[in-house]
């Protein structure tokens, strides 16, 4: 995660709750876990049984995975699934066994391997649940880690979104032998890794201990969903902004204390109070260097409220406007 590094006056202390000290109750109701997805079941249903566990009225999944893949499932609890969609602006890491048709030169397999790690183009397959178009996906690495035969052990470190069995087919026909994905893990989702990761048993386990008043092991298995924004470029606004925004206003100018150096026009932001607590979601009106010049005008059109209304007081008029 970047630093914010770029200063509009001084920021001074925030008046909300810092997400690492809400309760376990507080993350219950607006927390993530990371589940260790098994082999078999889909990602809907893990996603299912996880709200069936916490008896939550919402959940979702940051990122499907195919049912015979394993590994690093987010699942969102509450409030907290308003901000599941932010995996999509980050990367995530796999560990497979691809399986050639023929066999291979080594150092023509790492050839091919380095002219992918690249931007790529990609088609869904026919049985993905999203439209079948052509798409770009960054591949920003693929690392070769072991072969056994035909069998190509790799790791591949990709934008969200990047169908990793449509990559290993496209390896194949660049070798000119075939290939196709044998098995897969997730190892990492955003800024969520698989030491984070837990079952679906140790998980009913920790919620069980917390209902008899032993709550030490479920504390360590939620996180806030701020985790979620972790690669996503950011700006700070002062609380009196803060409620306006969770009313539906874009924020203005003068309610901007401090934004990432990443930031760049028509790209995603994610708006912070002080204190480190996720506000919204939104698409960035001009760029950092602007931001930091301008006196008024509107910085960033917010698309998604991931905050409550009544969190931070009302300190805004009914213009829909903040500062």
């Amino acid at each position: 995660m970047s630093m914010l590094v770029k200063t509009r006056r001084p920021s001074g202390p925030g008046a909300g709750k810092r997400p690492e000290d809400r309760t376990v109750d507080e993350l219950v109701g607006n927390g993530v876990v990371v589940i260790d997805k098994p082999a078999g079941p889909t990602s809907h249903q893990v996603t299912s049984w996880v709200g069936d566990i916490f008896e939550a009225k919402k959940s979702a999944h940051g990122g499907t995975l195919d049912p015979r893949v394993t590994g690093v499932l987010p699942v969102g609890l509450g409030n907290a699934v308003r901000a599941m969609d932010a995996l999509h602006y980050g990367t995530k890491a796999y560990v497979g066994v691809m399986r050639m048709h023929g066999n291979i030169d080594q150092k023509r397999l790492e050839t091919v391997a380095k002219e992918f790690t690249d931007e790529i183009f990609q088609t869904p397959p026919v049985k993905s649940a999203v439209r079948r178009e052509i798409r770009s996906r960054r591949i920003h690495s693929l690392d070769i880690l072991e072969t056994s035969g035909r069998d190509v052990l790799f790791k591949v470190v990709c934008d969200a979104g990047t169908y990793v069995r449509s990559l290993c087919v496209d390896i194949g026909d660049a070798l000119a032998v075939g290939a196709h994905l044998q098995d897969l893990r997730r190892t990492r989702a955003g800024a969520l890794t698989e030491d984070q990761a837990v079952t679906l048993h140790d998980l009913r386990d920790a919620v069980e201990e917390h209902r008899a008043g032993r709550s030490e092991q479920l504390r360590r298995m939620l996180h806030p969903k701020e985790v979620l924004l972790a690669e996503i470029p950011k700006i700070e606004v002062k609380d009196s902004a803060v409620d306006a925004i969770c009313h539906g206003a874009s924020l203005a100018i003068p309610g901007l204390v401090a934004a990432d150096d990443r930031i760049r026009k028509g790209g995603t932001v994610a708006v912070m109070t002080l204190s480190g607590e996720a506000v919204g979601l939104g698409t960035a009106l001009m760029d950092v260097d602007e931001m930091m010049k301008r006196q008024d005008g509107f910085a960033v059109d917010v698309s998604r409220v991931l905050m409550a209304p009544g969190t931070y007081a009302r300190v805004w008029g009914g213009s829909k406007q903040t500062g």
